[in-house]
């Protein structure tokens, strides 16, 4: 019908309107959108939703994150309270057929007077890849099921959705992220940290909220990879409590496969997932020149190889870009250190947290500015992406700058989380989902064209019409 085909339309032009503010970097969008939000307060230990297994010493706390450098096996992690327990992953490609086995370290630690339960780390290898694991934690009757899927082999064209999530905390608007995450299908979380704001608390409730936190993202991360980043709130650095040393809680809980990309310490490292080179940096370490984090980065950006992995994605904390009041300028000086190398090999996207609130950039950077203080449109440079709305305790940041600046494309002052779903070498697709009275709402969304590959396959046309052009005209001269 006439009225079938305007409805069809207009979504179409919505989307040529889009995709060209995203390629010309024309006047951004700040969302007068207002949420109406639960309170920003944690939720009381006694809730549901952080209610321990059944069963004596049962795994609690179960989550996974990637376990080498390809996504052929994971770390398993879980935690047991009364004492160590089973240290065995019993795992199979099928529900109860367990062919495998593989054990764990086990560890506590005390934090002030806390005292942690018994923290499992198994490492899975040598899985298949694009298969359905079925695994089982604990003893006898207290003992747990999940399942995991394992990504699709290293291929250019693998096709693969991410979801990112950032500065989550344990409130309602927490809870809410997460729930709506889980709807979406994707299949790895990309966490640009953050993770359970317990540094809020004193003494022995630092502890007790990581506990807490670790049940609450069960539901989820159990079931697939979360990839993880540190943020501040990580640091937990207490020096009334005697507490000094930065990241332990952290550290202990949230093991990363950094030995796998040679790097030197568990706060920066890079993983390969599908068609991404996933690499994750520490805004909270020393970043400068001859620093290890900086000839860490310097060689892993020469290990990318675009042939195989063409989606180059990079993870910190503190972001490049954000015209927001809180934390402004605070990435500044990582900034200054990493932008060229950012530039120079292409990265396609940045994703970032710290501020508390959703914001996108368009492709820009300071290499060719004639002011030092303002970015200008630089098609190498990468699209820089603020995701710090995850539902914490301390509330949103509501304060943008005004006039909104050049560089930035969207701004909301809103809880949310992204999906980035790769469909093949040359394009992704992008949401920003905000949080609303219950429902998962799709407000920002674009096109992402891979910077290697886009450039490459216009040349490699290039290359094929002048080839074209060449043997036409060989024909004619040969009165073919």
């Amino acid at each position: 019908s006439e009225r079938a085909g305007s409805m069809l339309i207009q979504p179409l032009l919505f989307s040529f309107v889009l995709l060209a503010i995203v390629d010309t970097g024309n006047a951004g969008v700040t969302s007068t959108f207002i949420r109406v939000q639960y309170p920003s307060t944690d939720i009381p230990l006694d809730s549901q939703v952080f209610a321990l297994p059944k069963g004596y010493n049962a795994p609690q706390q179960v989550h996974l994150t990637q376990g080498d450098y390809d996504g052929k096996a994971v770390l398993i992690s879980w935690t047991t309270a009364g004492e160590p327990g089973s240290n065995k992953v019993r795992y199979g490609l099928s529900d109860g057929n367990y062919e495998f086995t593989a054990e764990a370290t086990v560890q506590n630690y005390t934090f002030y007077k806390y005292k942690s339960g018994y923290i499992h780390h198994c490492l899975v290898d040598d899985l298949q890849y694009g298969s359905k694991y079925y695994y089982e934690i604990g003893d006898g009757e207290s003992s747990r099921k999940f399942w995991f899927q394992t990504p699709p082999e290293i291929d250019p064209d693998a096709t693969y959705k991410f979801g990112i999530i950032g500065d989550l905390g344990q409130t309602y608007n927490s809870l809410s992220t997460l729930e709506h995450y889980m709807g979406t299908g994707a299949q790895t979380v990309l966490f640009v940290g953050d993770l359970s704001y317990a540094d809020r608390y004193q003494y022995n409730d630092v502890g007790i909220r990581w506990d807490s936190w670790g049940n609450l993202i069960e539901r989820s991360a159990a079931y697939q990879p979360w990839i993880w980043t540190a943020g501040n709130h990580e640091i937990d650095y207490f020096p009334e409590m005697a507490e000094v040393i930065p990241f332990r809680n952290y550290l202990q809980r949230y093991p990363t496969p950094y030995p796998a990309s040679s790097s030197s310490s568990p706060l920066w490292y890079s993983v390969r997932r599908a068609s991404a080179h996933i690499i994750v940096l520490s805004s909270y370490s020393p970043f400068v020149k001859y620093t290890p984090q900086w000839r860490w980065l310097r060689q892993e950006l020469l290990n990318v190889n675009r042939e195989e992995t063409p989606w180059l994605i990079v993870l910190m904390h503190s972001p490049f870009y954000n015209s927001n009041d809180a934390h402004y300028l605070e990435g500044e000086s990582m900034r200054f250190v990493f932008e060229s190398w950012f530039c120079h090999y292409k990265v396609d996207v940045v994703f970032a947290g710290h501020v508390h609130a959703y914001e996108r950039s368009y492709r820009i950077s300071h290499l060719r500015s004639s002011d030092s203080s303002h970015p200008v449109p630089d098609k190498s440079a990468p699209v820089y992406i603020t995701v710090g709305d995850g539902g914490n305790q301390e509330g949103l940041a509501d304060k943008f700058r005004d006039p909104q600046p050049d560089y930035s494309a969207f701004r909301e002052s809103s809880y949310g989380h992204s999906t980035l779903e790769i469909e093949n070498r040359t394009h992704a697709f992008y949401h920003w989902n905000r949080n609303e009275e219950g429902k998962r709402v799709a407000t920002d969304s674009f096109v992402l064209h891979n910077q290697y590959w886009v450039k490459n396959d216009r040349r490699r046309k290039l290359k094929i019409k002048h080839f074209r052009s060449i043997v036409a005209n060989l024909a004619v001269m040969d009165g073919l």
